[in-house]
């Protein structure tokens, strides 16, 4: 029989397909197709691990002292049961050749439809043998893990042909979900996820709006409630997962994704047609990117440029190894001439709070990591590795424009401290160069109220500014933007936001700087004619977003938004005196 779990719609649209589920610690297991002649290998390989790890069990055993504790034997005898179960074994094999999982992915999927009935039995006992698989499969996984060194690496996700009898769609769902995994599934195997945690602006529900997959976050249940290999459908927009649903549920949410499928392709009329309001204003419409690969999505929505290159995902699961000044200059190259000229705009490593630098690297001691060292604070305290990304992206901008913006700052003296990092690299330049170092641009993200109230002090210092929405949000009403328990608090329309806002946008118009929101209200529809009317012309967002807000702005009278704006800044519930007023 159906149910229904409810959580926090993120991402919109509707997906439907199986449930893959993913544990804890498990969600960065590579998880690829293999074709059809490599099941033989695939299996042999799950095969050869689990002997491998039967064998370390065997030695182990016999390295005993003789006064170990006769418990410390039995529980290898188990160990060296379960690996060599061959219910356990089999089943694995079964999603190698019925699926076509890589073998990694075949033992996490068994582990996860185990796990599920260990917490169903009614002895204790048999419960806590759970602890013992999960041992297990990570002996097993580690035994793959070595034997993949040895030869080409596979991408975490690869989304090879489907031609065979398992082809039905996939949905991710796990108990919470990394960013930087969540970088490894853009290339298409899984159509959407759910996870038990997380908050409509975590940065996890950000990456899925960049892919544009459906998603429901902070389910709280989900992962213990769905069952490997349900029938699951994601409605995205009202926030809510279907498991097991009936046929005629089925047709009914099928007909919804025709329909928006053709809601896709009406809007793609407007792609490349300038945001121009009615009334003659120019509205520059730029794209948040992860990669450089995103670059041309960002082109194909009919983006003016990149706002906002997160460049931090190039730093995150890497097992602590930064990335070399060559790797991001290459990365950074391959951006700019992607874009053909047009601007892109780079933001310093942002590494902190949600996203570590490595997924081992939590911040679990730290009180409230949204607090602690991130972001410019982190690359402060990093200067080796401050300078070569300021050089790779000074290298870069031989190749096109660029613009450097710097996140978190909130004191005039970390700004002082970029000018004498980047006057640093001029001095290298000139002493082994004659060539001239290319102009780059300096701004800044305005998502501390610190550095809104001190703006005129900061405005000489930087060229340009683009207001983070997110943070800005979440350190103006100190709501954890990220914890599903405090979601209904964390309110873009309250009165203190929009004021801040505001007086962001007409300093730097009144300085002469060109001023950007690059956080998520540009993204939001519900937002777009206020902050047109507040003198806002530069919105930077993910891709998919681009084509419905510029419908938006050529519908959008400007002169006539700005009295209505100022009204819904003067008015105690701005939310629903815009909504009368017809915003």
């Amino acid at each position: 029989m159906g149910f229904q779990v409810f959580g926090i719609a993120v991402s919109q649209g509707v997906a439907i397909g199986r449930a893959v589920l993913v544990g804890a610690g498990r969600v960065d297991v590579a998880h690829y197709f293999v074709d059809e002649a490599e099941v033989p290998q695939e299996a042999a390989r799950c095969r050869a691990a689990c002997e491998e790890v039967a064998q370390e069990l065997i030695e182990l055993k016999g390295d005993l002292p003789g006064d170990a504790p006769p418990e410390l034997a039995a529980l290898l005898d188990v160990h060296l049961m379960m690996v060599r179960d061959e219910a356990f074994v089999g089943a694995a094999l079964h999603w190698i050749t019925e699926r076509r999982y890589n073998a990694e992915w075949a033992l996490s999927a068994q582990m996860e439809t185990l796990a599920r009935q260990f917490d169903e039995m009614e002895d204790e006992y048999l419960r806590e043998r759970k602890a013992d698989l999960e041992q297990i499969v990570t002996r097993v996984l580690e035994a793959l893990s070595r034997e993949a060194q040895g030869t080409a690496a596979q991408p975490a996700l690869v989304h090879a042909p489907r031609d065979f009898a398992g082809e039905d769609p996939l949905l991710l769902v796990a108990s919470d979900i990394a960013p930087a995994d969540l970088m490894g599934f853009r290339q298409g195997v899984f159509k959407g996820f759910i996870t038990d945690v997380g908050g409509r602006t975590s940065h996890t529900a950000i990456v899925a709006r960049s892919m544009d997959i459906p998603a429901v976050v902070g389910t709280r249940e989900a992962s213990r409630l769905i069952r490997q290999d349900d029938w699951v459908i994601i409605d995205g927009d009202a926030g809510v997962a279907i498991v097991d649903p009936s046929p005629a549920v089925l047709d009914e949410y099928r007909f919804r994704q025709r329909q928006a499928d053709l809601e896709k392709q009406r809007l793609s009329l407007w792609r490349h047609r300038p945001a121009v309001t009615l009334d003659g204003e120019m509205v520059e419409m730029l794209a948040n990117i992860e990669l450089p690969a995103d670059a041309h999505a960002a082109l194909s929505a009919g983006a003016d440029g990149v706002g906002l290159f997160r460049t931090e995902f190039l730093f995150m699961n890497r097992g602590g190894k930064l990335p070399t000044e060559d790797e991001q200059y290459a990365a950074y190259r391959d951006t700019i001439l992607a874009l053909n000229g047009k601007p892109l705009t780079l933001r310093t490593v942002d590494v902190g709070a949600d996203k570590p630098l490595d997924r081992e690297a939590r911040h679990d001691h730290v009180l409230n990591p949204a607090l602690g060292l991130r972001a410019i604070r982190w690359s402060l305290s990093e200067p080796v590795m401050f300078r070569q990304q300021l050089r790779a992206a000074f290298r870069a901008a031989v190749h096109g424009p660029v613009r450097l913006l710097i996140p978190m700052v909130a004191h005039l003296s970390e700004l002082r401290q970029v000018h004498d990092a980047m006057a640093r690299i001029r001095s290298q330049w000139a002493s082994i160069s004659t060539e001239p170092l290319p102009k780059i641009e300096l701004g800044i993200m305005v998502e501390i109220p610190a550095a809104a109230l001190i703006l005129d002090r900061v405005l000489p210092l930087v060229d340009f500014v683009s207001i983070g929405t997110n943070d800005l949000i979440q350190y103006t009403l100190a709501i954890d933007r990220g914890d599903e328990a405090v979601a209904h608090l964390y309110d873009p329309w309250h009165p203190a936001v929009l004021q801040l806002i505001a007086q962001v946008i007409r300093q730097a118009k009144a300085a002469g700087k060109s001023v950007s929101v690059c956080g998520e209200m540009a993204g939001d529809l519900s937002f777009t004619a206020l902050l047109i009317g507040l003198g806002l012309r530069s919105f930077s967002m993910n891709p998919p977003q681009i084509t419905l807000v510029k419908q938006r702005i050529l519908r959008a009278d400007a002169s006539k938004l700005a009295n209505v704006a100022q009204a819904v800044l003067a008015h105690e519930q701005p939310q629903v005196h815009a909504k009368a007023l017809g915003l």
